[in-house]
C-alpha cells in the first residue's frame, strides 16, 4: 500500500538545498542514503534556526534512532531541492519529524521519510527531557493534524 504523496502545503518550515556532484551514483541520480542526510540537515536546520539550538555547547545533544524514506521521483546534480520538515510528535525526551523532499518546481514529494531524534546528556548520554523553551518553539511545527488535536 503506498502512502499519500505529501505536499509543499504539508509542512511548515522549508529547508534549501543545492545537491551536489558527489551525490550522485553511477546511475546518474542522488543515491538512497543522500535522501538521509538531507533529512538530518534540514531537522537539525529546524533546531538550529527555529529553537536556537547551540550545536557545539548545548548540554544536551539529539540522536537519531530511527529513519525511514519512501522514494517517488529521483533527484539528480545539479538541482536545487527544498526539504519539508513538520514535527509529528513531541516526546519526554524524543521528537518524530515528518519530512519530505520537493524539486524546487513540484509540490509533490519526490521523497518522504521520518526521522526519530532522542535528546541526551551530551557527556553521559543518558536520556533527558527536552527543555521547555525548545518545546514551545517547536509547538508551531507540529504537524497540522497533531496540532489541531493539541488545541
Amino acid at each position: 500500500m503506498r502512502p499519500k504523496i505529501k505536499q509543499r502545503h504539508d509542512y511548515q518550515f522549508i529547508f534549501p538545498i543545492q545537491t551536489r556532484w558527489a551525490d550522485n551514483d553511477m546511475y546518474g541520480h542522488v543515491n538512497n542514503v543522500t535522501y538521509y542526510s538531507y533529512f538530518d540537515t534540514a531537522a537539525n536546520a529546524l533546531l538550529i534556526e527555529k529553537c536556537g539550538f547551540d550545536i557545539r555547547e548545548s548540554p544536551i545533544i539529539g540522536l537519531v534512532v530511527e529513519s525511514s524514506c519512501k522514494f517517488h521521483q529521483e533527484l539528480s546534480y545539479p538541482e536545487i531541492i527544498e526539504v519539508g520538515v513538520s514535527i509529528e510528535k513531541i516526546g519526554n525526551s524524543s521528537l518524530i519529524y515528518d519530512l519530505a523532499i520537493f524539486k524546487s518546481a513540484d509540490d509533490n514529494a519526490s521523497a518522504q521519510g521520518h526521522f526519530v531524534h532522542v535528546f541526551v546528556d551530551r557527556e553521559t548520554r543518558k536520556s533527558t527531557p527536552i527543555p521547555q523553551e525548545m518545546r514551545d518553539a517547536l509547538n508551531q511545527f507540529l504537524a497540522k493534524e497533531n496540532h489541531q488535536l493539541m488545541h
